[in-house]
């Protein structure tokens, strides 16, 4: 049973922006690492960023520059702006919790996915 929601998808042309929204519940949002996934069609699933619980962000190379979580406490809800949108960026995007990873270089990103949810659909168009 998904207990993160998801939700700010929806069709764009390329170049436009959105921002995508998690909310968790408070155990979750407050003691877990949380990330955001994406799946296009025939493509492996790729995480694209992830935020720890001290706030450390980390960014796949695919996304880096143009994408950004922010997050607020209140609401224990993270979002994904995601700006210069490209066609390839098209896919589901989920909201993901897990245990965070950390190398000498730092955050890495999470890991061990516990909690999913069920996705939101993001299309750029060309």
């Amino acid at each position: 049973q998904a207990q993160l929601v998801e939700s700010g998808g929806g069709s764009v042309q390329s170049g436009g922006s959105l921002r995508l929204s998690c909310t968790a519940p408070g155990y979750i949002y407050s003691s877990y690492c949380m990330a955001w996934f994406r799946q296009a069609p025939g493509e492996e699933r790729e995480g694209v960023a992830h935020i720890d619980g001290e706030g450390s962000t980390f960014y796949a190379d695919s996304v880096k520059g143009r994408f950004t979580i922010s997050q607020d406490h209140a609401k224990n809800t993270r979002y994904l702006e995601m700006h210069s949108l490209k066609p390839e960026d098209t896919a589901m995007y989920y909201c993901a919790a897990g245990g965070s990873r950390y190398s000498s270089g730092g955050f890495d990103g999470c890991s061990g996915m516990d909690y999913w949810g069920k996705g939101t659909l993001v299309t750029i168009s060309s």
